[in-house]
């Protein structure tokens, strides 16, 4: 059957999450300086993103909710105890630098722009509605997208079939009339394709290995891959 919706992820697949982290942490260091145990700045700044991970997974594995998972983070980071509201103000003060450098990915919006005609399109995220609403207003792009599905607000969240299954919902659609596009290959691409989607990676860093997946190495190339070109090596599953 023929694609009838794009499902998107937010977080480095339009928006530059990673990009705009680093250059927050990288500002909010500039101001209170580099704590102790990380011997340069791009030390804490590699720590931080490993630190997010792990917390991140604990979430996304329901062993914790949104707002501890950024305590924990600050916690782990800064490597000493916190009451709540210390480390609710050290990440406060984090996250002003950090949404001063929000951005789309280049590419985001003439592929969004270029879709719109022909797909509808909404988002499934791993984050809050409260956050990614926000983020998508702020970066002007709300307005295209028909719903917003937040793991949060669901209770489960990403590679879970129920979340991909929520946002189909959503829309009104079926699952095998949805194509979910992430950059993470396991728990975006092959997720939607095991709840019934079709699945795309969009794998930025062009690191591939994983044959089974519909790879995109850049959002310019989805247009053609959801028409049907089969430029990028894969049979044509999408018409």
């Amino acid at each position: 059957m023929p694609i009838r919706a794009v499902l998107w992820d937010i977080d480095d697949t339009i928006f530059d999450y990673t990009g705009a982290d680093r250059v927050g942490l990288q500002k909010h260091l500039e101001s209170e300086g580099v704590p102790d145990g990380y011997g340069s700045a791009t030390q804490a700044l590699d720590a931080w993103r490993a630190i997010t991970d792990v917390h991140w997974a604990r979430f996304a594995a329901g062993e914790t909710d949104f707002q501890g998972q950024r305590r924990d983070r600050v916690r782990s980071f800064l490597g000493r105890p916190l009451t709540d509201a210390e480390a609710d103000d050290w990440f406060a003060r984090h996250l002003a630098h950090y949404e001063a450098a929000w951005s789309l990915f280049p590419d985001a919006l003439p592929v969004l722009d270029v879709l719109a005609g022909r797909y509808r399109q909404a988002v499934l995220s791993n984050s809050s509605i409260v956050n990614q609403d926000r983020k998508l207003r702020t970066l002007g792009v709300r307005d295209r997208f028909e719903a917003v599905v937040c793991a949060v607000e669901l209770g489960i969240s990403k590679p879970e079939a129920a979340a991909f299954h929520a946002a189909c919902e959503a829309l009104g659609l079926e699952p095998q009339d949805v194509v979910y596009v992430g950059d993470h290959p396991d728990i975006d691409a092959a997720g939607a394709v095991a709840a019934g989607l079709k699945g795309v990676w969009l794998d930025r860093g062009g690191r591939g290995g994983r044959p089974e997946l519909e790879r995109i190495t850049g959002l310019d190339q989805l247009p053609g891959l959801l028409a049907g070109d089969t430029r990028f090596g894969a049979p044509d599953t999408f018409g």
